[in-house]
């Protein structure tokens, strides 16, 4: 039997037993994601039921814009938050932690919350029309159906997340009624395209995620995603993520470890340059990021369960202040 001291950092979780509705699983399983939120803030979840051939289909549409020449992607170019092309230079994730690092050496097509909300100021901070390129026609309905599906998985997370702080089921998604929410493909090609790294440079910084929880399809690589925990409560600093090909790989932002009072970590993480060994490597990332209700009020969970008492604070406007921080220019 395997002891906690034993126990994976970052375990992998079948959701099939956990939906099920026996007592006893899901009492195992809400231990297990509190034990791995409280060290890493990373999990590992399958049975989830998504089709695998749906991401490959979005990967494949969406490489075949990427490798299009920049002239062709340039009217499509934004700003971190905005909806579409984020091209090369356009974002530094080691800014959020106050570090001035050389551009992510990335690319990624960035689609947003879409959601009629009645308040017309919120609407016209988070709310927009998603660009899909007319170069990748298909690209649309595979990340419409996508993104669906994320919804409904996320809200199972926030459920199973809720229940393993002792809440009840709907303690997260009575929040989730009109959320926002943020979804990346980021295209990590090699060194003929993004050129030699720079000191300090990734192809996503150091850093940790901002929201709630994100849900994330990756690809194995040695230029990929790694884990950071605090050799001070008895981690081992950074290490490759484990991986899974079946399995959405999951971690807790900054707003969420605050709501639960930093009895939770959010996961510190960043994706590696390409590899000096394996210049040519190329992965890409499916990164969908679940967030609450605008103006949300988050108050942290008191004591014993909480450890910190932060103020409450506007969802959002702690949000908008995170993404401020990482745009490049």
């Amino acid at each position: 039997m395997t002891s906690p001291q034993d126990a994976p950092r970052i375990p992998t979780i079948d959701l099939r037993p956990w939906l099920s509705g026996d007592p006893a699983a899901r009492a195992a399983i809400a231990r297990t994601v509190d034990e791995a939120l409280r060290s890493a803030g990373f999990l590992l979840v399958t049975g989830h039921g998504i089709d695998p051939g749906l991401r490959t289909r979005i990967r494949d549409a969406a490489r075949a814009f990427f490798r299009l020449p920049a002239e062709v992607k340039e009217p499509y170019a934004v700003k971190v938050g905005g909806r579409g092309w984020l091209g090369p230079g356009a974002e530094a994730n080691g800014y959020s932690e106050g570090t001035e690092t050389p551009p992510d050496l990335k690319e990624s097509i960035s689609f947003a919350t879409d959601t009629a909300f009645e308040d017309p100021a919120i609407a016209a901070e988070w709310s927009g029309a998603n660009v899909f390129p007319a170069e990748a026609p298909e690209l649309r309905t595979l990340v419409e159906t996508y993104l669906a599906r994320m919804r409904e998985l996320s809200d199972r997370l926030l459920e199973l997340l809720a229940v393993a702080l002792d809440e009840p089921a709907d303690f997260f998604t009575r929040h989730t009624s009109r959320p926002t929410w943020g979804f990346n493909i980021n295209w990590y090609p090699g060194t003929e395209v993004v050129g030699e790294p720079e000191p300090g440079q990734f192809r996503i910084g150091p850093h940790t995620d901002f929201g709630t929880v994100t849900v994330l399809d990756r690809q194995a690589g040695r230029g990929g995603l790694q884990v950071f925990t605090d050799p001070a409560d008895g981690g081992v600093g950074w290490e490759d993520a484990p991986f899974d090909p079946e399995a959405f790989t999951i971690n807790i932002g900054d707003l969420m470890a605050r709501w639960t009072g930093d009895r939770w970590r959010s996961g510190r993480h960043r994706v590696l340059p390409p590899p000096a060994d394996a210049p040519a490597e190329e992965l890409m990332s499916l990164v969908y990021f679940y967030e609450c209700d605008p103006a949300t009020t988050v108050a942290p969970l008191p004591a014993p369960k909480g450890t910190v008492a932060y103020e409450p604070v506007d969802s959002h406007v702690y949000l908008r202040g995170k993404l401020d921080a990482i745009t490049v220019g």
